[in-house]
């Protein structure tokens, strides 16, 4: 992903760059309101990351005019220090899609711009396959209309399974969805998973949706040519 980091702390900003950049994304900084609002306006951006206390124009001021311009469907995640019921309404009513209060951890700053990212692209969409289905808002999936409860990493895999199907994801990219940039010296981790992820889903019914392309990775499909 493209990102803006609007973000007034040089130190938090290059802390939240370094760990943004270190995932594979493209970081833009400005540390102060103008500055944000001109690099919003003349780039494209997948995700704005938008400080609330900045000099010269504030988050709030920002962002509706972000709203108001030719960017008006940037996703924007804003952090603030205030926590107050009023404070986040406010940060809503300027526009903000999402609302993370400091202090807060890398991984869930992550988490919500993916989720904004994914929302944006319509990722949000109930995903099926033959009478498969998994909700990526709910974080559920059913099989026949029966509830199958799954555990973090398997949701991870099928869900990435499912929005690569009929095609086969291999054992890297599936590795790398769930262990990043560092995945076990093993696959054997990987292939339990795998077996627990098709337990679930296909023991007892019919037709079996999770296939195995040898020595590739894995598809999920109605059939198992490749």
């Amino acid at each position: 992903m493209q990102l803006l980091l609007v973000e007034d702390n040089v130190d938090l900003a290059a802390n939240i760059g370094e760990f943004l950049e270190s995932r594979g994304h493209s970081v833009d900084f400005a540390y102060d309101g103008v500055g944000g609002l001109r690099l919003a306006t003349a780039n494209t951006y997948d995700v704005l990351v938008l400080d609330v206390s900045l000099p010269g124009l504030d988050g709030l001021a920002l962002c509706q005019r972000i709203r108001e311009g030719a960017r008006r469907n940037l996703p924007v995640l804003m952090l603030t220090a205030r926590d107050t019921e009023t404070d986040k309404l406010k940060g809503f009513d300027a526009g903000a899609d999402d609302y993370l209060t400091k202090p807060f951890s890398l991984l869930e700053l992550l988490a919500r711009i993916q989720a904004l990212h994914r929302r944006a692209l319509g990722h949000d969409a109930v995903l099926e396959v033959a009478d498969l289905a998994l909700d990526p808002r709910a974080m559920t999936v059913h099989r026949a209309g029966e509830r199958v409860p799954l555990p973090p990493i398997a949701f991870r895999l099928l869900e990435q399974l499912m929005r690569a199907s009929p095609a086969v994801v291999t054992r890297a990219q599936l590795e790398q969805t769930v262990w990043g940039d560092a995945p076990p010296e093993s696959d054997a981790a990987l292939r339990g998973h795998v077996r627990a992820l098709r337990t679930a889903i296909d023991q007892g019914r019919n037709p079996p949706l999770l296939h195995t392309a040898h020595g590739i990775g894995y598809r999920i499909a109605v059939d198992d040519d490749v």
